[in-house]
């Protein structure tokens, strides 16, 4: 188990996190905030490349600085841009991290061959990486991820850049990643992990606001979300008076779905919330938490 307890982090005067505590098993967390929220500062403590100003990160019961090599050693990090050589292959730049992290070069080629068919990049293990989609890129990045089978893997913003294909393509991947480690995936899109996360947390003025499963937080705005058809001319005046989460513009008219507190409007439709509804609410610049 990943603990972490009552962390704060502060560079200077500034405070990036306050009082954060989470508790992380098997499975897929998706770590959902807007940019600037503090996220990558989180993650940055979690693989530490930052130290906690108050508070502690736990592995299995050790403070995980006093772990140090023990914790890198089941520690896999995909950051928002990993270096690599553009004239590398993928299986010149893994073996190259391998001699790095002293694997034993038999090992570490059953190893890379391995990894090359799980991300489905066997097929160009040879040719030069300058070539390759960001989406090919990013594979490469989840392979040095995972070269020494890591029990902790943590992606920062993995998605960003990639077509819709590429990204539920490492969706699938993730969940069959996921089967027997603690996968965190730090990202301000929510379709990324509402399909494939065992639990959401949701970070806001430096604190975590809520950590539970999908279905639970997407029900904190059960009765409130509504759809309905406004004039064109009226979407001013309706957005002054309720939290507009979607418009969608049907001829003469806009199709708006938003948060009301009671039903008072002809020819409004309540609807079920999902989780980009409690997202965009959540932090909505007038927004409150729910």
């Amino acid at each position: 188990m990943l603990a972490v307890r009552n962390v704060s982090k502060t560079f200077g005067r500034f405070s990036a996190l306050e009082d954060i505590t989470i508790e992380f098993d098997k499975g897929v967390y998706g770590l959902l905030a807007p940019n600037g929220a503090g996220k990558t500062t989180l993650i940055k403590m979690l693989v530490t490349l930052l130290f906690p100003t108050n508070g502690d990160i736990l592995y299995n019961g050790t403070d995980i600085s006093d772990l140090d090599e023990q914790y890198r050693d089941v520690l896999g990090y995909l950051p928002q841009e990993f270096g690599y050589y553009k004239n590398y292959s993928p299986e010149q730049y893994l073996l190259y991290l391998a001699a790095l992290k002293g694997m034993n070069k038999k090992t570490a080629k059953a190893r890379i061959s391995e990894l090359l068919h799980l991300v489905h990049l066997e097929e160009v293990s040879r040719k030069k990486m300058k070539k390759f989609s960001g989406g090919m890129i990013q594979r490469v990045g989840i392979a040095q991820a995972m070269l020494n089978d890591p029990e902790i893997l943590i992606l920062d913003e993995p998605t960003a850049g990639l077509d819709p294909k590429e990204r539920a393509r490492f969706r699938k991947l993730l969940t069959e990643l996921a089967r027997d480690r603690i996968v965190i995936l730090s990202t301000h899109i929510v379709s990324d992990v509402e399909s494939i996360a065992n639990e959401i947390i949701l970070i806001k003025s430096k604190q975590v606001l809520y950590k539970d499963n999908v279905e639970n937080i997407s029900t904190l705005l059960d009765g409130r979300i509504y759809e309905t058809d406004i004039p064109i001319s009226d979407i001013e005046s309706f957005q002054e008076r309720y939290t507009v989460l979607a418009e969608k513009n049907e001829h003469e008219k806009i199709k708006v779905r938003f948060v009301a507190d009671e039903e008072s409007g002809a020819g409004w439709q309540r609807v079920t919330p999902m989780l980009e509804d409690v997202f965009l609410y959540i932090y909505d610049d007038e927004g409150a938490a729910v």
